[in-house]
């Protein structure tokens, strides 16, 4: 068979992780992207690649020796702390390769883009809708013909819209502000010795501080809190404005650590990010709609608590991709190419359901439990542990965590 015609909405993690798997076997397709470049806005922090997703997916990309390259191997110092910095768990540094290397996620698109066919991202088109008969409708141009419509456009996909529109995401209870300390060598040295290369997550009630070095020498600081979901209409400063927010921040951390509390002073003008963190349901499902899809965090938006997210799509992305494959290679139509979706689609949503799941506890023990922030601990440790063990193990591992926990914090302090 002739390969399909097929449409992949949005040049992010998964969509160009799964146009480049395509790429391997000679598949071809055209990604639409709302960003005018690759470099239009600022990309995060750093994220760690997983073992069996995230990482996987490099592999099957033939891309692992590019990721060697900007790997931050230096990165993985990981502090998680109360609010007076006293640890509550610390990992690293290792400085070498370890089970989950982290990367800049700006590194990371660099990688994923510049491996794809030249031409075959489309730069400044934001959809606006899907229409019958797969017509994809921009801001300034209509596109139609496409066999297989795939959203990778994130928690507000309008492909997702246009397979199952009675599903939208829904607000997490949580605000979200992005700063940035830049050159923190020279600009905040006491604060980039604390951050150790790596990151430091410092957690109250129903707040959590965050501190990421960045290969480029800066420090990304994000804060998130419980807040009402039109906070950005009703608070009492301008959300935008890097020093109102900074202000606005050191009020809520007014019994923080000063330490903690010089991070935010350190910040500069340039970015503040203001948002709302917002999920998808938990386990929801879509009826199969025959020429459309959707994967990452179109199918599957989470909020970042579990630092799944990207890891999943790229999974998506790998066995999305493989499946399509497939079904070209086999020779047998649309029909098979069909069926071959449908059946990765159903694949998905136990495994989307279990990272989701584990995301959402998180989310709610970090920000919505009272008391003491230590005593928490051990909740999170097995809301990890329910998703990677089987259910039959989980009784031994609660019982290791308490015993690990009780040790740390009574006798070894």
């Amino acid at each position: 068979m002739s390969s399909p015609k097929i449409a992949i909405i949005g040049a992010g993690p998964a969509g160009c992780m799964l146009g480049r798997i395509l790429s391997l076997s000679n598949i071809p397709f055209t990604i639409y992207e709302s960003d005018a470049s690759p470099n239009y806005r600022s990309q995060g922090g750093m994220l760690d690649l997983h073992p069996g997703t995230g990482l996987t997916a490099m592999k099957a990309a033939q891309l692992w020796d590019e990721f060697l390259k900007h790997a931050r191997l230096d990165g993985d110092y990981l502090l998680i702390s109360d609010k007076n910095l006293k640890p509550l768990m610390q990992v690293g540094p290792s400085n070498k390769l370890n089970e989950r290397p982290e990367i800049d996620r700006a590194d990371l698109r660099m990688i994923l883009t510049e491996s794809l066919p030249e031409g075959s991202i489309k730069w400044g088109h934001r959809l606006q809708r899907v229409e019958e008969g797969n017509i994809l409708v921009f801001e300034h141009k209509r596109e139609s013909g496409y066999d297989l419509i795939i959203g990778c456009e994130g928690g507000w996909s309008k492909v997702r819209s246009f397979i199952f529109p009675e599903v939208k995401p829904s607000y997490t209870g949580i605000g979200y502000h992005r700063l940035t300390i830049p050159d923190a060598a020279h600009n905040a040295p006491e604060i980039r010795k604390t951050v150790n290369g790596g990151s430091v997550f410092a957690c109250s009630n129903g707040q959590r501080l965050g501190l990421q070095q960045l290969g480029d020498g800066n420090i990304q600081i994000s804060w998130a809190s419980r807040r009402p979901e039109n906070w950005t209409q009703t608070c009492t400063y301008d959300p935008h404005s890097v020093e109102q927010t900074k202000k606005a921040i050191l009020e809520e951390m007014a019994d923080w650590s000063p330490h903690l509390r010089e991070a935010i002073g350190k910040a500069q003008d340039g970015i503040c990010d203001p948002k709302n963190l917002c999920m998808l349901p938990v386990g929801w499902r879509w009826v199969h709609r025959r020429g459309a899809t959707v994967i990452g965090d179109a199918a599957h938006l989470m909020s970042p608590f579990a630092g799944e997210g990207v890891n999943v799509a790229f999974d998506d992305a790998r066995k999305l991709a493989f499946a399509i494959t497939r079904a070209v290679q086999a020779g047998g139509g649309m029909d098979e190419v069909d069926k071959e979706v449908d059946a990765f689609e159903k694949e998905m949503f136990p495994r989307m359901e279990k990272y989701q799941r584990q995301t959402d506890d998180a989310t709610r023990l970090w920000f919505f439990s009272e008391g003491n922030v230590r005593d928490i601990m051990p909740k999170i440790m097995m809301v990890h542990a329910k998703a990677r063990l089987p259910a039959p193990l989980l009784p031994l591992a609660w019982g290791l965590v308490n015993s690990y926990w009780f040790a740390k914090t009574r006798i070894w302090g």
